[in-house]
């Protein structure tokens, strides 16, 4: 019955002439999308476009303090499609001398790691054993170069179990259990 259903929505004619006019159709395609690459940096506008889009989400983000670089989580207040910088908040600040103020900062886009996801496991790329990332530390909200000891789909949850760099307790890397819309890729270019 479908088929029948198809057959009435195809023009009538030989097979050859149907095929002869969508390959016309694709060569046309082919052309107008060649024409429009020349004048759009589409690219650069998508990108925007989803800086735009992490507003109110939770990000990963490195601030500058003195000598030193931290990564930690903030939340994205705004984007700036001028500056191309965010404006994020630090929602948790630590109890240093401020006393536990939430801080501001305004940080370009090099500075921003969205992070994965948290309802959509299966788009977020994995990352394989040995492998470095960037991973909120268990119970904090800063962010800390780990290595992959096993992956989510390997565990059979949503978990990655990672060594973090300098986390020796007894001589050894504890494993340690982190979500994985917590880990992102480590930035080897912007450290």
């Amino acid at each position: 019955m479908l088929l029948n259903q198809l057959d009435a929505f195809l023009p009538p004619g030989p097979p050859g002439q149907q095929r002869r006019r969508i390959e016309g159709n694709d060569q046309k395609r082919k052309r107008m999308k060649n024409d429009s690459d020349i004048s759009r940096p589409s690219h650069v506008r998508s990108q925007l476009e989803a800086c735009a889009s992490l507003k109110n989400e939770q990000v990963a983000a490195r601030v500058t303090d003195g000598d030193k670089d931290e990564w930690f989580v903030v939340k994205v207040m705004h984007f700036d499609r001028d500056t191309r910088e965010f404006e994020v908040l630090d929602e948790e600040p630590g109890d240093d001398e401020e006393g536990g103020v939430q801080r501001k900062y305004k940080l370009p886009m090099s500075c921003i790691i969205p992070f994965p996801k948290r309802n959509d496991p299966s788009s977020v790329p994995e990352f394989a054993p040995g492998r470095h990332v960037l991973a909120v530390y268990p119970g904090t909200t800063a962010l800390y170069k780990a290595t992959v000891v096993n992956t989510p789909r390997k565990r059979k949850s949503d978990d990655y179990l990672l060594e973090f760099d300098d986390d020796e307790e007894d001589g050894a890397l504890p494993q340690r259990t982190v979500p994985f819309h917590r880990v992102v890729a480590w930035p080897e270019d912007r450290h």
